[in-house]
């Protein structure tokens, strides 16, 4: 009887003492790059001892091996937060100690071509290139090699984004994140973006809100006649709508003016 006493005791103790223990605080967020740099920035010069304590602080994780990288692929319509969230996933990474490199095709030159910027003006410094091959030599081998995370925006306009999300990640070793449209105007595969899928580690769809009734948002309607696929632009010539506004809305393109197209689709709205 003794004996069970004294056993529920310290059990009753090591209970108490589990419980009492604090939780452990997340340390606090430091990115390694600042966002009014003109060229992009993979952090301060570390030293190997730096580098190792760096790496204890990420739970001991052991040095990355050569085949261990990570595609990760966010698609959805325009206006949908594609770039925001590929932001948010690079600023994450790079708040890890990690070092991050953005790219955009330098096709899209709305907002200038140093940065990748979302559409509320939320930017960050990149490298605009007309393909991914190009990257390692333009940054060079020995700060290639550096760079753990590497961030691609507007990727269906690179086609050999699926050559270089394979060597970047199964040879190299990166953590690749991909933002781009699955689809074009006329919901047909644009570019290379849903050829990378099959490789990619996790797939993200986002959704826009439809300009013209508020719900989801799945397709892009281009507002104008031009029928080439690649064709930047922005509000000015697109916008999110859902699956009736977009039928409604290609048929609303092939009977009327441009400049009647928003109008007309609203009054459509009001008859739904």
């Amino acid at each position: 009887m003794r004996s069970i006493c004294a056993m529920r005791s310290l059990l009753a103790a090591s209970t108490f003492h589990l419980r009492s223990s604090p939780l452990p605080r997340s340390p606090s967020l430091a990115l390694p790059f600042r966002l009014n740099l003109p060229r992009p920035s993979f952090g301060p010069a570390r030293s190997i001892s730096a580098t190792a304590a760096a790496a204890k602080s990420r739970g001991g994780m052991e040095a990355r091996s050569a085949h261990s990288g990570e595609i990760h692929v966010i698609v959805g319509p325009m206006f949908a937060g594609k770039t925001t969230a590929l932001l948010r996933r690079v600023q994450l990474e790079a708040g890890t100690g990690r070092n991050v490199a953005l790219i955009k095709s330098d096709k899209d030159n709305r907002y200038g071509l140093d940065s990748v910027v979302t559409h509320d003006g939320t930017k960050m410094p990149c490298w605009a290139l007309p393909e991914l091959s190009s990257f390692q030599d333009k940054l060079g081998t020995e700060a290639y090699d550096k760079v753990d995370v590497i961030g691609i925006d507007e990727a269906q306009f690179f086609d050999d984004l699926h050559d270089f999300c394979c060597n970047a990640a199964d040879r190299d070793g990166k953590i690749v994140v991909v933002a781009g449209l699955d689809g074009d105007y006329k919901r047909n595969k644009f570019g290379s973006v849903l050829d990378i899928i099959p490789l990619a580690d996790s797939v993200t769809k986002l959704t826009a809100r439809c300009e013209l009734c508020g719900r989801r948002a799945f397709f892009t309607l281009r507002k104008t006649r031009e029928t080439k696929t690649e064709l930047i632009g922005g509000a000015d010539v697109y916008m999110p709508v859902c699956r009736q506004h977009y039928l409604d809305g290609q048929i609303v393109i092939e009977a009327v003016q441009p400049t009647r197209i928003v109008l007309d689709l609203e009054r459509s709205t009001v008859m739904l």
